[in-house]
């Protein structure tokens, strides 16, 4: 039986919503690519249904990002709860060949890691994900993840052990950390970043 996901969902393309409606039961928007940057119909579209939460799930490559930073633009930001996809190389099994970044995209990733990223929000309910509080931006501060001479690095290097896009913003990996790991998971990851002497902070 299908997971059930009550918030709609917006992905980029046809195969993109062929991929999740195969595994979940949810309402699954396309931006049609770059389509919705000169679609009035669309954009209207997705503010009304974004009125009481949508997920915004995109490539992990270059139009990926633009993408989300187009629909954080006209979506009510309180209101989107975005996912990131890890960065895997290889092609989708309908291509002749990868995409020009070379990593998979949302149609190739595999069930297990969708249903992980999506967990936190089955039956309509975003559940908590871990024993004990979230993760602050306080604690990122003082962990070296932002604000500091070094945090983007620091970031990467964290993205990496989470097998997330490297050039996540603050926001973003805070968002993503709280909603795939505990507080514990986190601090966890931050120690072996600090314990890592090949890393040139």
């Amino acid at each position: 039986m299908k997971k059930r996901i009550s918030l709609p969902v917006i992905v980029e393309g046809k195969y993109d919503k062929i991929t999740l409606t195969a595994i979940f039961d949810c309402t699954v928007i396309t931006t049609g690519g770059f389509g919705i940057f000169n679609s009035k119909e669309k954009q209207a579209l997705l503010r009304r249904i974004a009125k009481d939460g949508v997920i915004v799930l995109v490539d992990s490559d270059g139009g990926g990002k633009q993408i989300r930073a187009f629909l954080s633009s006209i979506l009510p930001k309180d209101k989107i709860h975005n996912l990131h996809i890890p960065k895997m190389g290889g092609k989708e099994r309908r291509k002749e060949k990868a995409g020009k970044a070379g990593i998979l995209g949302v149609e190739g990733m595999p069930r297990e890691v969708l249903e992980r990223l999506f967990s936190p929000f089955f039956d309509g309910e975003k559940l908590d994900t871990g024993v004990g509080r979230a993760v602050t931006k306080l604690d990122f501060f003082e962990d070296g993840l932002s604000g500091g001479e070094h945090a983007s690095k620091r970031r990467a290097a964290l993205c990496g052990l989470m097998e997330l896009p490297p050039d996540m913003t603050a926001n973003a990996l805070l968002e993503a950390v709280n909603l795939l790991y505990t507080y514990d998971d986190y601090k966890g990851f931050v120690e072996s970043i600090s314990d890592n002497k090949t890393v040139d902070f």
